[in-house]
C-alpha cells in the first residue's frame, strides 16, 4: 500500500486553490510551479486572460494572489492551464 505523504525529504507539489463566492476551493492538479508561474490540470477551463484569485499551499506556508490565466497547452484530453501570479501576499 502506498502512502499520499511525502518521504522524508521529498517535496510535495504545491496546492493551488480558488476563491469562488467566498469559499476556497481545490481545483487544480498541479504539474510544476514556481514564484511566477503554475502550469496545473483542472476539469474545469478558464477564459484565457481570465484573472483568479488564488491561495498557494507550498512546504508550510500560504501565500494568496492573483492569477491570470496565461494559456491552455497540450491535448484536448490532458489540457495543461498555465497561471501567471501577481500581487503576492503572505496570508
Amino acid at each position: 500500500m502506498g502512502s499520499s505523504r511525502p518521504a522524508v525529504g521529498e517535496v510535495s507539489a504545491p496546492r493551488v486553490l480558488v476563491l469562488d463566492n467566498g469559499a476556497w476551493h481545490d481545483v487544480f492538479e498541479v504539474l510544476d510551479a514556481t514564484d511566477q508561474l503554475v502550469r496545473a490540470r483542472s476539469p474545469y477551463l478558464f477564459e484565457i486572460g481570465e484573472t483568479l484569485n488564488v491561495r498557494i499551499e507550498r512546504n508550510g506556508s500560504v501565500t494568496e494572489a492573483s492569477a491570470r490565466v496565461r494559456a491552455h497547452t497540450g491535448p484536448d484530453d490532458a489540457r495543461v492551464t498555465e497561471l501567471e501570479l501577481t500581487a503576492k501576499d503572505r496570508a
